[in-house]
C-alpha cells in the first residue's frame, strides 16, 4: 500500500489507489513503423482534425477566430512600442511568466526553525544544466555567506608540511572546469516506504548538474607533499556549524576527478552551494561534496565522522547497516510526463526525463508505456558525459487509454537500473538511502498523470 502526502496538511494519508499490480495495467504501446518523421507528421495530422490543438489551450491562446487568430492579425503593444532597457539591479531575472519555476520545500518532510531541503524543478528544466538558482539545497546547519577575503583552506596529516591556502592563491592556480550531477543520497527516499508524493520535484528533485571550475584536489595535496603511497583516505571538513566532516577515498583524489570548486555555472558559488569553496566529488553522494569546505586531513584509514558512522548508511534485510556506500548506481526518471501534469488531448507527446550514474556515461535508456511489459529505447541527447546528467527523448502517440511510463537506464559498465521488486530483494523495504529504481508514471483516461508504484 502506498501513502500520499497532503501538501495543504503535510499529512500522510493511504492512498491505496496508487499501487498497481501488473494485472491491472492496461497496455498501451504505439510503434512508428514508417519512421520517426513520418510518425510525427501523421500523429499531428491527427491532431489537427480538432478545433483546438492541446498546444494552443497550454499556451493560454484564444480560439481563432473564424477571420484568423487575433494574436496573429492585431499587433501587440511589444511589436509597435519602446521596450525597456538594461537590467537596473545589474543581475538578470527570469521572465515574469515564469516565476512559477522554482525550488520548492516538501511539506511532508520534518521541518527545524530552518528549512534544510529544497527541491529543483525538473519537470520545468530542458537540457542537462540547472541554473545556479534553482539547485537543489540541503543544510546541516543553515547556509552563510562568507568573506572570501577571510576565509582559509588547510591540507594536514600524513603531508610534509601543513599548508594553508587563501582564495586569491587558490583562485591562481591551473583551473579546469567540469560538467558533473550531484545528488542525496537520500533522494527518492520517501518511495522506498510506498509515499506517493505528488510530482517529480519531490520524488526526485534533490538533483541537479552544473559546470564545476576550480582546481583538482591533488594539486593541493601535492603542493603540501602529501604521502600518497600510505595515505588513503582522506577526510574533509566543512566551516559550517555543523562541521560537516566526511572520509574519501584517496583512489578517487589521484585521478584528477575531485575538485576544490568555487566555480558554478560560469560565475561564483551561490551561497547556498557552499560559497566560497567546496568539495565537487563526481559520481558520489552529495554529502560528501562538503560545503564551506576549509580543511583536508589525510590519513591512512577511514575516520567514521558522525555523518558516515550514525548517518547515511544503508539498512539491509538482515538489520545489518552497510557503511560507506558512496556511489550514487545508475538512475533514470521521465521528466514529462509526469506526476502532476496532465495531458490536454490525444494524440503526439515527447516523452523526456534524464538520466545519470556515478560509474561514467550513460549507454542507453529505454522507455515503456505499458509498465515494463514492452521498452522502445529512446534517443540520447548530446553532450553524453562521464558522472553528468542524460537528456532522453522519445515520441508517443497518447490513444486516450491509460498509460503506465517508466524509464530504465543502463550505464557504460553494463549496470542496468532495478525494478522495485529486483531492488527490494537485495535491500529490503526500510532503507532510506541510495534508491535507484524505476519510477512509474500513470497517465488516466481523463489525462492526470500520478506517481504509482508497479509490484
Amino acid at each position: 500500500m502506498t501513502q500520499s502526502v497532503d501538501l495543504a496538511s503535510g499529512r500522510i494519508q493511504k492512498a491505496p489507489e496508487n499501487f498497481l499490480s501488473r494485472d491491472g495495467i492496461r497496455t498501451v504501446l504505439t510503434e512508428s513503423k514508417n519512421g520517426r518523421r513520418n510518425f510525427i507528421r501523421s500523429a499531428f495530422a491527427a491532431a489537427a482534425a480538432g478545433a483546438v490543438t492541446p498546444l494552443a489551450l497550454a499556451q493560454g491562446n484564444p480560439v481563432p477566430t473564424e477571420g484568423g487568430d487575433p494574436n496573429i492579425l492585431n499587433l501587440p503593444a511589444h511589436s509597435t512600442g519602446l521596450g525597456q532597457g538594461v537590467a537596473t539591479d545589474g543581475y538578470g531575472k527570469p521572465s515574469q511568466f515564469e516565476t512559477n519555476v522554482q525550488r520548492r520545500q516538501s511539506p511532508g518532510l520534518t521541518q527545524t526553525t530552518q528549512a534544510s531541503v529544497s527541491f529543483a524543478p525538473l519537470q520545468s528544466l530542458f537540457g542537462i544544466v540547472t541554473p545556479s538558482g534553482l539547485h537543489f539545497e540541503r543544510h546541516h546547519q543553515g547556509w552563510w555567506d562568507i568573506d572570501p577575503s577571510k576565509h582559509r583552506f588547510m591540507v594536514n596529516g600524513m603531508v610534509k608540511s601543513a599548508k594553508v591556502f587563501t582564495m586569491d592563491e587558490i583562485m591562481r592556480l591551473p583551473s579546469v572546469s567540469r560538467f558533473h550531477f550531484i545528488e542525496c543520497g537520500a533522494n527518492t527516499a520517501v518511495e522506498w516506504g510506498n509515499v506517493a508524493v505528488p510530482t517529480v520535484q519531490y520524488t526526485h528533485g534533490m538533483l541537479s548538474c552544473s559546470e564545476f571550475t576550480g582546481v583538482p584536489l591533488i594539486t593541493l595535496l601535492e603542493i603540501a607533499g602529501a604521502d600518497l603511497k600510505n595515505g588513503k583516505f582522506v577526510l574533509a571538513e566543512g566551516a559550517d556549524g555543523s562541521s560537516m566532516t566526511r572520509t574519501i577515498p584517496m583512489s578517487l583524489i589521484t585521478s584528477g576527478e575531485v575538485l576544490v570548486a568555487y566555480g558554478q555555472n560560469g560565475e561564483m558559488l551561490r551561497p547556498e552551494n557552499g560559497y566560497p569553496l567546496r568539495l565537487v566529488v563526481p559520481g558520489v553522494q552529495g554529502v560528501s561534496w562538503v560545503k564551506y569546505l576549509r580543511r583536508v586531513e589525510v590519513g591512512d584509514m577511514p575516520y567514521a565522522a558522525k555523518d558516515e558512522a550514525v548517518h547515511y548508511m544503508d539498512l539491509m534485510p538482515n538489520g545489518q547497516h552497510r557503511q560507506y556506500t558512496n556511489i550514487q548506481e545508475c538512475k533514470s526518471v521521465v521528466t514529462t510526463p509526469s506526476g502532476g501534469q496532465v495531458l490536454l488531448d490525444q494524440g503526439f507527446y515527447n516523452i523526456t526525463g534524464l538520466a545519470w550514474s556515478g560509474r561514467g556515461k550513460i549507454q542507453k535508456v529505454d522507455v515503456s508505456v505499458d509498465g515494463g511489459r514492452n521498452w522502445r529505447t529512446a534517443r540520447l541527447e548530446t553532450p553524453v558525459l562521464s558522472k553528468a546528467l542524460t537528456r532522453f527523448n522519445i515520441d508517443w502517440v497518447w490513444d486516450g487509454k491509460p498509460a503506465i511510463i517508466q524509464s530504465r537506464a543502463t550505464d557504460e559498465t553494463g549496470f542496468v537500473q532495478p525494478t522495485y521488486k529486483h531492488l527490494r530483494a537485495a535491500r529490503g523495504t526500510r532503507s532510506i538511502y541510495h534508491n535507484n529504481a524505476i519510477q512509474s508514471w500513470l497517465v488516466q483516461e481523463n489525462g492526470e498523470v500520478k506517481n504509482v508504484q508497479v509490484s
